[in-house]
C-alpha cells in the first residue's frame, strides 16, 4: 500500500508489513517550563535525537501480533515489560483511528505507546530493547 485514509479495520493489516521497537523520550525540566508558563510542550518530545527507532522485522515472522512479548533493559536491569495483548487498543484499532484523521503512508511510524517503568536516563546508560527475545535496540544515552 502506499497510503490510506479512512482504512477500515478488516483492511488495516495489510497497510503494515514491518514492526519494532521505539523509545520517544521527554525532556522533563522543558515539559514543566513549558506547563508553567502555560506553553505548549510539544519541545518536551520533538527535540534533536528524541526517538530511538530499532531495526524493523517482517510481522510475518510472528505467529500472533497480538501476544508479543518485549522489554527495555536499563544498564542490564530489567525496567519495562510488556505484551501487545495488554495494550489499551490494538495496532490495527490505532491505524483505523488514525487514518480518520490524517492519511497514512509508506515509512510512516506509528508509537502504539508505553507500558509502565517509565525512568530516566542519564548520559552513558545503556538501553536494551527485545521484542520476542529478539534484541532490537542496543544504544547508550549521549
Amino acid at each position: 500500500q502506499v497510503g490510506g485514509k479512512n482504512i477500515q479495520k478488516k483492511f488495516a493489516h495489510t497497510y503494515y508489513h514491518e514492526i519494532g521497537l521505539g523509545i520517544d523520550f521527554t525532556a522533563r525540566d522543558l515539559q514543566h517550563q513549558c506547563r508553567a508558563a502555560g506553553e505548549p510542550w510539544e519541545i518536551a518530545k520533538g527535540f534533536d535525537s528524541s526517538a530511538a527507532v530499532s531495526e524493523f522485522v517482517d510481522k510475518s515472522e510472528f505467529p500472533d501480533l497480538n501476544k508479543l512479548h518485549f522489554n527495555l533493559h536499563l544498564n542490564d536491569t530489567l525496567v519495562q515489560t510488556g505484551i501487545s495483548s495488554e495494550m489499551i487498543f490494538s495496532i490495527d484499532d490505532i491505524i483505523v483511528h488514525i487514518s480518520k484523521f490524517m492519511t497514512l503512508k509508506t515509512g510512516d511510524l506509528i508509537f502504539t505507546g508505553t507500558p509502565s517503568g517509565v525512568g530516566k536516563v542519564a548520559i552513558n546508560d545503556h538501553l536494551e530493547g527485545w521484542l520476542e527475545g529478539r534484541k532490537l535496540l542496543d544504544f547508550f544515552v549521549k
